[in-house]
């Protein structure tokens, strides 16, 4: 900010705004902060109401504290103004174009000598999929446009053997995505709130067809916790009882219904939003056709993405909604939000004491061993439950311009980190 440091002044600053902003979903994320004080210029104290083992991982994770100085929260109050985005970060926003890109500079005064290597960073807005299609097959994005600098398979099965010519130099990873769709509903009114229905919605499911249609056969069934986080989800055949729900067992779905008291199935609307992906629309009407067959007759109420978030994202809609989880590193951030009681982020409305016992007593669980047992028997008792129903999650294909050296994706939100050891080689 004016080219001034950052201080612990500014740590303790940002981690009180988080936790006390009106309206943040995510302040849960550090729940178990009893105070954050500045010891001296350089060095913070974080005092904890209860053991907390996800502790590090949440001050490590890009959607908590974002590191903020005083003076911009003063002058630009909710920070929702591009101009607020000042900070200490490798780059520097430099311009910002309305539904066309952003721009940002190298950062001059980095933290860490020499880095940046790139001098300028050119981010588009292009919501059409043809047209970021044919920008790619141009040239003219260095990344895949889709998250995280990846491209989806039924894209890529179609373009990938013109690329191999048009861009020979072309670099390709895939690794499994930690992002998952599901259906949330409001397990606290009729006829959700009957176990028998949200089991028969998840017997409706075609899992497969869903990994084989819109992921070209190359997927991962999920019990809660994504396939992606390999040492905390639960594998399929340790999941006991739920395990079944995750079969397609639609003559198994209609007895539920009818047993629940909805032999001819009942009507309801579906908040969805398409996140700018036709894969995510595909699924979505997978879903509706999957469900209808069943005699669930959804109808899509699909809003722009602003008022989604506002509204269907944190728990504010009739009777269901369908969309992504953000993609976590870590268990916790997938389980406590969505399921513990009164938390912004649990979209379907759940207030189950036996699962918001385990996720606290998870948190205060120092022994990992002992931690991931907890963390299964939360996936299978969740699975008995299905508050919310999961589809399956892709593995990514990413794709990257081979002049781009020293680069490699992950699975975060840390855009700036991948790149910022990064030069390019032409």
């Amino acid at each position: 900010m004016s080219g001034r440091e950052l201080t612990a002044d500014d740590v303790v600053f940002s981690v009180n705004h988080f936790l006390t902003v009106k309206g943040n979903a995510n302040a849960y994320m550090l729940r178990s902060v009893e105070k954050v004080e500045a010891i001296d210029k350089y060095t913070v104290k974080f005092t904890l109401k209860e053991p907390f083992v996800w502790f590090l991982d949440m001050l490590a994770n890009p959607h908590a504290v974002a590191i903020v100085a005083r003076e911009v929260v003063e002058k630009h109050g909710d920070l929702k103004k591009w101009e607020s985005v000042i900070g200490s970060g490798p780059w520097m926003l430099d311009a910002y174009r309305p539904n066309v890109g952003l721009t940002y500079v190298r950062n001059p005064n980095y933290f860490l000598p020499g880095l940046p290597y790139i001098d300028r960073v050119e981010a588009t807005v292009d919501e059409d999929n043809a047209s970021r299609m044919a920008s790619f097959l141009s040239g003219k994005y260095d990344l895949g446009w889709e998250f995280p600098g990846t491209i989806a398979r039924v894209d890529w099965v179609q373009i990938k053997d013109t690329l191999a010519q048009r861009r020979p130099n072309l670099k390709t990873v895939e690794f499994p995505s930690p992002v998952m769709n599901h259906i949330s509903m409001r397990t606290d009114q009729k006829p959700f709130s009957d176990v028998r229905v949200r089991h028969a919605m998840s017997l409706a499911i075609d899992r497969q067809a869903i990994i084989d249609s819109a992921y070209e056969g190359v997927g991962a069934v999920n019990p809660p916790v994504p396939a992606a986080l390999k040492e905390w989800s639960i594998p399929l055949d340790k999941l006991g009882e739920g395990a079944k729900l995750y079969k397609h067992d639609p003559a198994g779905a209609k007895r539920l219904l009818a047993a629940a008291g909805y032999p001819n199935g009942f009507p309801g609307t579906i908040c969805f939003t398409t996140y700018g992906s036709p894969v995510l629309v595909d699924i979505m009407q997978l879903v509706q056709k999957d469900l209808k067959t069943v005699g669930i007759d959804v109808k899509i109420d699909q809003k722009e993405y602003g008022a989604y978030i506002a509204t269907c994202f944190y728990g504010k809609f009739d009777s269901m909604t369908f969309g992504p989880q953000t993609g976590f590193l870590e268990p916790d951030n997938f389980l406590f939000g969505q399921y513990y009681p009164e938390e912004l982020k649990n979209q379907s409305h759940i207030n189950d004491p036996v699962v918001a016992d385990m996720l606290v007593r998870q948190r205060r669980t120092l022994d990992p061993v002992k931690r991931r047992e907890i963390i299964y028997d939360i996936q299978r008792h969740l699975a008995t439950q299905q508050y919310y129903v999961q589809m399956p999650s892709a593995v990514y294909v990413a794709v990257w311009e081979g002049a781009v050296k020293n680069y490699g994706p992950n699975m975060g939100y840390d855009y700036g980190g991948r790149l910022m050891a990064a030069w390019l080689e032409r």
